[in-house]
């Protein structure tokens, strides 16, 4: 596998150029929770006053939610381009967009890794729309299984169930990846693909 990386390309993935304010929550409440920040010392490491902090965010909810709203437009953008690239057959399609999966919970892992842990502290307007986010995502994915096994090309018998489990493996990725581990990202994504072929009956 050839990992391109042309910048606009969904495999690329430079920096992730946050603004300060949200590049110090992530790191906050990746490391301490939601709970755990306090909004003081969000300034702090943004290198702001509390005042100066609340001219761009009224609140730590405004935070989150631009951290979580802005991961996923990301992953969703990224899928969708991925599966533009995609031939027509299913089966190029999921690798498309299982890889896609993938490497956004390899390199965007802590955003990753607090939206899907933080969407308990999200206020009910932000968690609804959160979840319509995730669920068009997952609609990709089972769309692209449910065609698969109506064609043939896929054997399993639950398409649904297996598309959510190959998307939850897919997103516990970005709880244990780093990028000093044994494993290359393109070593890991060939790795669960075959995993992610295997449970719908593609391999």
């Amino acid at each position: 596998m050839t990992t391109d990386s042309v910048p606009g390309s969904w495999r690329h993935y430079g920096d992730a150029a946050l603004p300060g304010p949200l590049a110090a929550a992530l790191d906050l409440f990746a490391e301490r929770g939601y709970e755990g920040a306090s909004i003081r010392e969000i300034a702090s490491r943004a290198g702001l006053s509390v005042p100066g902090l609340y001219h761009h965010y009224p609140s730590k909810q405004a935070l989150l939610v631009a951290l979580t709203q802005g991961s996923m437009v990301d992953l969703l953008d990224r899928s969708r381009r991925a599966l533009a690239d995609a031939g027509p057959a299913p089966r190029e399609q999921f690798d498309a967009v299982v890889e896609s999966l993938l490497r956004f919970h390899m390199f965007r892992r802590e955003q990753a890794f607090v939206a899907s842990t933080e969407m308990r502290s999200m206020e009910p307007r932000a968690r609804e729309a959160f979840v319509g986010l995730r669920d068009e995502q997952q609609r990709i994915l089972d769309s692209i299984v449910q065609e698969g096994a109506a064609a043939g090309e896929f054997r399993t018998s639950y398409p649904g169930d297996a598309s959510r489990a190959v998307t939850t493996m897919c997103v516990a990725v970005a709880g244990w990846y780093r990028p000093d581990g044994p494993l290359s990202p393109d070593a890991l994504v060939d790795r669960y693909l075959a995993i992610a072929r295997g449970s719908v009956g593609a391999d």
